[in-house]
């Protein structure tokens, strides 16, 4: 008897760490691979003939899209600030400090701080970080090439190393943006041990302006135009907002909007979009061939989308598809392939998207769905509609088929019906044949202002005009811009009125 009990508790005894490991599986590595005022529309895969992006074409069938993906919002004309602090926190900015919300955010677990504590997770931040060096802190304890600023001349600036929580002095970046990440990011991925998951976290600085793609990528465009926005206009027809009208965005070009400037706006747009592709293709083939192949998750998104001459606009400072949505793309383990979703969903999602990949406990209080019961089939959706509020002066809400903006500063709204009308050009907010649509989206509205903690009023007393007279000696330009820019937008003016060198 002695004997079969020790037998049985040896085999025990061995048997048991292995059944524990087979009901915890390996945690996977995430790659989070992050552009900048990339719109949902520039993928060749996701149906845009014109422009050429054959490695986000092969993780489009290689993986799962979100097609109607959102920047929920902002509190800051910089877009890309809030659009990084609603990921990071997983809060949306509605939630955020009232103060500074772009580099306070109280008591927020952060998404790489949260995956490092509970997850074991070494997490790596290189490129773009918009919040600020103490939010940073709490976030990542070490990265290369980080990147402490909004904007930057592509093939001119500066970048920092952070090595157990200190930045080092700037130095040099020395190569064009996008290929100075992912030469950073294919570095981390053929050195990084098995032995510990990885969140690397690679914010590119493309294709946001300054629009100075290497020459032949712009050439390329040059030679085989794509065709101008659906929805072009010389100028925005109405005051959606007076610092959106005038900003730094608006400014890169004149009022009003020619067919040829914008035309060559795009083609250098396109050509950013081109040459991140080319060194996104470098990294996921580094990741190919490395041990971390077949336990990875790609994550690729953008914080927003741009206007790029859609209503007679360039910027991001506005509620319209065109600046709200960007694009959504996973791929790895358990995760369909050559799928799509038309759920709705917010950048902001990704933060208990990734916990529940990466296996740990999501915090209480974030605002953030998890897209897993989507990709595992078990629902169709995780949001009924999608609620944009921009700052204090523009609102929207949109159920799929129709869409609502508010404009509360000019008492001015707008109706379209999205599933005819996907570029938002036919309003019908005065048409009484559409007066019951019309109330039931302004129900629509007040659900989602009530569900996300929204108090600003929608009417004002005193409305500011609707009217806009465009001031050419408005525009803004910044520190930014390299000289051939300058030359051929600016007039050739020397005089920067924005901005601080890095």
């Amino acid at each position: 008897m002695n004997k079969k009990l020790l037998l049985t508790l040896a085999v025990l005894f061995i048997w048991v760490p292995f059944a524990f490991s087979a009901e915890q599986p390996e945690r996977p590595n995430i790659l989070f691979l992050f552009a900048d005022d990339q719109r949902a529309d520039t993928i060749g895969a996701h149906g845009n003939p014109h422009v050429q992006t054959p490695n986000l074409d092969r993780l489009v069938s290689e993986g799962f899209s979100f097609r109607r993906n959102y920047c929920a919002g902002s509190f800051s004309g910089a877009v890309c600030v809030a659009s990084r602090a609603m990921l990071m926190t997983g809060k949306h900015w509605l939630n955020l400090p009232e103060k500074k919300p772009a580099t306070n955010w109280d008591d927020a677990t952060t998404l790489p701080s949260v995956l490092t504590s509970e997850g074991n997770y070494n997490s790596f931040i290189i490129g773009k970080w918009h919040n600020g060096s103490a939010m940073l802190d709490r976030s990542f304890a070490n990265g290369r090439s980080v990147y402490m600023g909004g904007m930057a001349n592509h093939a001119d600036f500066q970048v920092q190393d952070l090595t157990d929580g200190t930045l080092s002095p700037k130095r040099d970046a020395g190569g064009f943006s996008s290929k100075v990440f992912a030469d950073e990011a294919v570095d981390f991925i053929q050195s990084a041990g098995t032995d510990q998951p990885f969140f690397l976290y690679v914010a590119f600085m493309a294709p946001h302006d300054p629009r100075n793609p290497p020459r032949k990528y712009r050439e390329m465009y040059y030679n085989n135009r794509p065709p101008l926005p659906e929805n072009f206009l010389p100028q925005h027809p109405f005051n959606h907002a007076e610092h959106a009208i005038f900003g730094r965005d608006e400014g890169l070009a004149p009022w009003p909007r020619t067919k040829d400037v914008i035309s060559d706006q795009l083609c250098e747009y396109y050509g950013l979009i081109t040459h991140l592709d080319q060194q996104v293709g470098r990294v996921l083939k580094a990741l190919e061939k490395s041990p971390h192949a077949k336990n990875t998750i790609v994550v690729y998104t953008a914080d927003h989308g741009l206007a790029m001459g859609s209503h007679g606009l360039l910027g991001k400072q506005n509620v319209y598809e065109q600046s709200m949505r960007c694009p959504l793309i996973l791929r790895g383990p358990s995760i369909p392939q050559q799928q799509s979703s038309e759920a709705f969903t917010y950048i902001h999602d990704l933060y208990a998207t990734i916990c529940d990949f990466a296996q740990v406990k999501k915090p209480t209080g974030i605002d953030s769905e998890s897209l897993l019961p989507i990709l595992d089939g078990e629902s169709e959706s995780v949001h009924e509609t999608v609620f944009l509020p921009y700052k204090d002066n523009q609102r929207s809400v949109n159920d799929g088929q129709w869409k609502l903006h508010i404009y509360p500063q000019i008492n001015h709204r707008l109706l379209f019906h999205l599933a005819e009308d996907p570029h938002e050009m036919k309003d019908l907010a005065t048409d009484p044949a559409y007066q019951g649509e019309m109330e039931r989206m302004e129900q629509l509205m007040e659900a989602a202002r009530q569900n996300g903690n929204d108090h600003y009023p929608l009417h004002v007393e005193n409305p500011a005009p609707k009217e806009v007279e465009y001031d050419n000696s408005k525009r803004v330009l910044d520190v930014w811009q390299p000289k051939w820019i300058r030359e051929k937008y600016f007039g050739g003016r020397s005089n920067p009125d924005h901005g601080k060198k890095s």
